[in-house]
């Protein structure tokens, strides 16, 4: 049956699959993957063994119209990333937007994503928040902070380890000293960590003590 299911896969520990998600990814007839070597880890873990194919950044736009047609000739496809939801700052959105506007049949199954549990454990107000993602690096990047810096709700960004220094920096710049900040590294992993407390007081920390691993951070809204 024609299908696409997009389908959550752990951000670090193995265990956080779900048995649902596991069923599906050995019944479709073919798993695209963000990284084939990062997911067959995955799968050799809980023994799938369906066909996988690369889909990425660099290639999906040149995908979607084959995958289409793929799934028009009424196989099933289930489309993980390396890590989470796909489609949350992950590939995923143009081959969903393009099944939408074929009316092929889109499946998303609830699983692993690293915003929630980092907005959760925060502390800071969870019932208006904002996604953010990842700032722009350069262009258009004071531009969004001078507008998030009169956000009221709760703001949550992706960052990289590397560039913590710098987005920490320009949340004392932009945001103020004082707005409170909860930076979340590591989720579901061994050295899993939330070092919470204002921008200044979080960027001492990482600046005494540079990060390592995956990072959400979670930024009170303007009072």
């Amino acid at each position: 049956m024609s299908k696409l299911y997009i389908v959550p896969t752990p951000i670090g520990n193995l265990k956080d699959m779900t048995f649902r998600a596991v069923d599906v990814l050995k019944s479709v007839d073919l798993i695209l993957a963000e990284d084939t070597r990062t997911s067959g880890k995955l799968l050799k873990h809980y023994d799938i063994g369906t066909q996988m194919q690369s889909h990425h950044m660099h290639n999906e736009h040149k995908m979607v119209d084959h995958l289409v047609q793929k799934l028009k000739s009424g196989i099933s496809i289930a489309m993980i990333s390396d890590a989470g939801t796909p489609a949350i700052s992950d590939p995923g959105f143009l081959l969903t937007r393009a099944c939408v506007e074929n009316q092929i049949e889109v499946e998303c199954l609830p699983g692993a994503t690293a915003f929630v549990p980092a907005l959760v454990n925060s502390g800071l107000p969870n019932d208006k928040f904002v996604f953010e993602g990842f700032l722009p690096v350069k262009k258009g990047r004071q531009t969004r902070l001078k507008l998030l810096a009169e956000e009221p709700r709760t703001i949550i960004f992706y960052e990289s380890p590397h560039k913590l220094i710098k987005t920490l920096t320009n949340f004392c710049e932009y945001f103020g000293e004082d707005r409170l900040v909860s930076v979340s590294r590591e989720l579901t992993k061994l050295y899993e960590e939330t070092i919470r407390g204002t921008a200044k007081e979080v960027l001492e920390h990482y600046t005494n003590k540079p990060p390592k691993g995956e990072i959400v951070i979670i930024v009170g809204g303007r009072k």
